[in-house]
């Protein structure tokens, strides 16, 4: 049973996943993985925002091979995203990758998967064993008449029965679809099935407003139903978005602890302020503290503080002037242009970055 309290562990660079480990988040890179430089540009961006494990495209040799110094540079679980080319999955395995991810049905013959499955072992990495909707296998369309979630679910079974029977058992499984309940559906079906620890997205999911939409609303299914060790939020995008979606996504679930959660009110013909521009100031001016805390952005004093009362901390607009409140008492009025830096001043407090 692929319930995430459940499943079996394994181990991705110095991260732990499965048997009721945390759920890590995982983005990957939209850099030209040969371009050493900007790849670990981007990672190291990624890795400040919160990105647990990364992944990368190896689609050549020269990408294989820039592993070896992208691993250096990184403090993160290094990924290889490898397709039709088993040398390039032994060349990334060889380089440093933390984990590989294949789809053994475009790998080609059993000799090359085996010839993967060898290396992996040698190295004592795992193989993440991918199967998207798009990729399903022409028997299986038709067995089924077109993609189902069954379909989906027995293609990704068989190809971990086929590593199996090579002797190895150190997988993670995914299995995506652009069609959120399509996607919802193969992994309660496949979570009765294994005990592999699953990674899970809606793959293809948009840009960033459909991709959200379409992300939260799937993952949110699955994982409150205590399926799934892994997620991506797959956005088109910058892939930093990808990273501040999941964490938020977990956080609302009660599956994530830390980070400051900020709430805003959706502004009425009361706001007398920039509360649409305010708010995002707040959310990006937060993603520096580690505090678990919730931060109210409110628009008006009529019910600013009242609102706020949830809230650790919360600014609420007037007519070019603002409040600071704390747990819902008011603490101060200060004009609209310091509203921000008096909430940074109370952040910096209880962070312990004033004395």
């Amino acid at each position: 049973m692929a319930y995430r309290d459940e499943t079996k562990t394994v181990q991705i660079g110095k991260k732990v996943i499965g048997g009721g480990n945390p759920i890590l988040l995982q983005s990957m890179c939209n850099t030209k993985t040969e371009d050493v430089k900007a790849t670990i540009g981007q990672i190291l961006e990624l890795q400040n925002a919160g990105c647990d494990i990364i992944r990368v495209a190896v689609p050549t040799m020269e990408a294989a091979m820039a592993l070896t110094e992208i691993k250096k540079a990184i403090r993160i679980p290094l990924v290889a995203d490898i397709h039709f080319d088993y040398r390039l999955a032994i060349a990334a395995i060889e380089c440093g990758a933390d984990k590989i991810r294949i789809n053994p049905g475009n790998i080609g013959a059993k000799e090359r998967v085996q010839a993967v499955v060898d290396k992996a072992r040698e190295y004592g990495v795992p193989i993440r064993v991918g199967v998207n909707s798009g990729s399903l296998e022409k028997h299986l369309l038709e067995e089924y008449g077109g993609v189902t979630a069954e379909g989906i679910v027995r293609s990704a079974l068989e190809k971990v029965a086929l590593i199996e029977r090579m002797g190895y058992d150190n997988l993670v499984i995914s299995i995506k679809s652009s069609d959120v309940m399509m996607c919802v559906k193969a992994h309660e079906l496949i979570a009765k099935k294994t005990r592999y620890p699953l990674h899970v997205g809606i793959t293809e999911a948009g840009t960033l407003l459909a991709g959200n939409i379409k992300s939260a609303v799937g993952l949110g299914l699955i994982l409150n139903q205590g399926i799934g060790d892994t997620i991506r939020v797959s956005l088109t995008g910058n892939p930093v978005e990808e990273v501040k979606s999941a964490k938020l996504i977990l956080r609302t679930l009660g599956l994530r602890k830390g980070g400051v959660e900020v709430v805003s009110c959706p502004t009425c013909g009361r706001t007398c302020i920039d509360l649409i521009g305010l708010a995002g100031q707040v959310e990006n001016m937060v993603q520096e503290y580690e505090l678990d805390i919730k931060v109210a952005v409110m628009g008006c004093v009529v019910n600013g503080p009242g609102e706020a009362r949830e809230a650790d901390l919360g600014i609420a607009g007037g007519i070019g002037e603002g409040l600071l409140i704390r747990k819902g008492e008011i603490i101060k009025k200060v004009p609209e242009k310091d509203l921000l830096p008096a909430l940074k001043e109370e952040l910096d407090r209880l962070a312990g970055k004033l004395e």
